[in-house]
Parts: C-alpha cells; sequence; structure tokens
C-alpha cells in the first residue's frame, strides 16, 4: 500500500466532507429567498479563504503551494467546480434541501463510470453492488416526488438544473482525482474558489443587497463549512480512487433529510425509512471490499 493509497482514511474525510458540505446547503438554503444567488456564491467562496489559506500555511504551502505546472487542468476543473456551485445553490432555491442533494446524488453513478474510462480505474463486484444498492435508494425516494402530480414550473427547472449539477460536479471531480497526483490539494481548493468569486463578480449588475445580521452570519458560515467540507473532499481523493468513494456519497442524503426535518420543520415522507436502509447497505457494502495484493 502507497503512501497515498490509504482507503479508510480517505472514505473518512468524505465522509466528514458530506456532513460539513451539509452545514454550508442548510445556510444557503436558510438564505436563499433573501439573496441573490450571485450574492450566495460570492460569499460562499470569499469565507471559504478563511480554512483553505489556514491549510495551505500549515501544510508550508503558502503561498509556495500554489505554483502550478497544469494551469490549464486547474482551469477546466475550476469552471467545472464554479458551475456546479451555481447550479447546486440554484436547484436548492426551488426545491427542498432534501430533494436538491436527492439530485445530487447522481454525482457519484456518473463518476464511477467516468473514472473507469477516463481515469482507467477498476470497478470491482463490491463498488458496483453498493452503488446499485446506494441507487435503487435514491430511486425509492425520488419515486414519489416525480409521481406526485403537484409538479410546477419552477420545480421541474430545479430537477433540470439538479441533473446538470449532477453532471458538472462529476467532471470536477474526476480533474480532482487527477490533479491529486501532481498538485497540492490546497491549491487544488483555492483556485476553484477564485474561479467562484471570479464568476459571481459578474452577476452585480443584476442586483446584490445589503444583508441583515442574521442573514450575513449564515452567509459567512456557508463559506467556512465549505471550505472545510471542500479540503476534507479534495485530500479524500487523494487517498482513494474516485470510484471506491462513490457508494459513501449516500450517506450524505441524512443529513439534509434531518434538516429538512428539524430545521425547516418538513415532514419526514415514508420513502426516505424505505430508502435509508437501501443506501447504507450500499456504503456498507462497498466497505466491506478487501484490498487485492
Amino acid at each position: 500500500m502507497s503512501g497515498t493509497d490509504r482507503p479508510a482514511f480517505g472514505i473518512t474525510l468524505r465522509l466528514l466532507s458530506g456532513l460539513l458540505g451539509a452545514g454550508m446547503f442548510v445556510s444557503v438554503k436558510a438564505v436563499s429567498d433573501k439573496v441573490p444567488l450571485g450574492e450566495i456564491v460570492f460569499f460562499r467562496s470569499f469565507f471559504a479563504l478563511v480554512p483553505l489559506v489556514m491549510f495551505l500555511w500549515i501544510r508550508n504551502e503558502f503561498p509556495g503551494g500554489l505554483v502550478t505546472r497544469r494551469p490549464g487542468a486547474h482551469f477546466i476543473r475550476s469552471g467545472f467546480g464554479a458551475l456546479a456551485l451555481f447550479t447546486s445553490f440554484a436547484a436548492i432555491d426551488r426545491l427542498n434541501l432534501a430533494e436538491a442533494i436527492l439530485i445530487a446524488q447522481l454525482t457519484p453513478v456518473l463518476v464511477s463510470v467516468a473514472a473507469v474510462f477516463l481515469l482507467s480505474e477498476r470497478i470491482t463486484q463490491w463498488r458496483l453492488g453498493g452503488l446499485v444498492l446506494g441507487f435503487s435508494g435514491v430511486v425509492v425516494l425520488v419515486w414519489p416526488e416525480l409521481d406526485g402530480g403537484s409538479k410546477n414550473s419552477a420545480r421541474l427547472l430545479g430537477y433540470a438544473i439538479g441533473l446538470v449539477s449532477a453532471v458538472l460536479s462529476a467532471l470536477a471531480l474526476i480533474m480532482v482525482r487527477s490533479l491529486n497526483k501532481t498538485e497540492s490539494p490546497g491549491a487544488i481548493a483555492l483556485y476553484f474558489v477564485l474561479a467562484s468569486m471570479i464568476g459571481a463578480l459578474f452577476t452585480l449588475p443584476w442586483g446584490w443587497v445589503i444583508p441583515d445580521i442574521q442573514t450575513l452570519l449564515l452567509l459567512i458560515a456557508a463559506g467556512v463549512f465549505g471550505g472545510f467540507a471542500h479540503i476534507a473532499m479534495t485530500l479524500a481523493f487523494r487517498y482513494a480512487e474516485a470510484s471506491r468513494l462513490a457508494p459513501f456519497e449516500y450517506v450524505a442524503l441524512l443529513w439534509p433529510f434531518l434538516a429538512d426535518l428539524f430545521i425547516f420543520r418538513l415532514q419526514l415522507s415514508t420513502a426516505f425509512i424505505f430508502a435509508v436502509p437501501l443506501f447504507l447497505a450500499g456504503a456498507l457494502f462497498a466497505a466491506a471490499e478487501k484490498k487485492k495484493n
């Protein structure tokens, strides 16, 4: 096992990233009806710089760690990541938090498929079984929503935007795995944040607002949570293959459902109760894989 091949540590980091990411999404959802999309993206990106710079400083990679030999790859990854951030926040604005994150669970399926073709990673029966179980849980969760007859144009647009976000996120994560072979994780995260900030500034002509204290604190929280979540996610892909981490994306579904239940006071659906064992079983099934010598 090489120094960067530590799957258990990578899985732990990915689970932590999901929890921190949930904190970011809750903060974004709480302000989505008060603050324009571009302004939310800017605050999320700007205050993510705090944990990112701390991370680089602790690792003695600031500013030297920002030097890169692959600016083009960083540009592509940052572009995909920034667009995915915009689209994911737009989906959250139009859907319940759990619904928006649910659509995002298509990302690991897309990552696993893309990693086999683009990164020459292997797909084992354990990973495939975990993905099938997890995706079955997603189907159980989303099916009643699709068949409920209550969709309006905004919700249809939200589902479409969420699907686009899943595709963009998968492409960004594939680039993270590729960049991790030669680039600093902190640099990967920092360039993504800078790209998101620049993209957000282009929305200024559409009007920003002056937030009140509570809204400002939530915007800051979104950035701090997002920054730490991105560090954990980037490191996870350094220590484990993208296709091995993919099934554990489904565990992150727990947090938005709990947020809808206890923070946003939304009723827990019966479908959730049936789906939880499926995607948890998928995560456990994938974790049971033994490293082959």
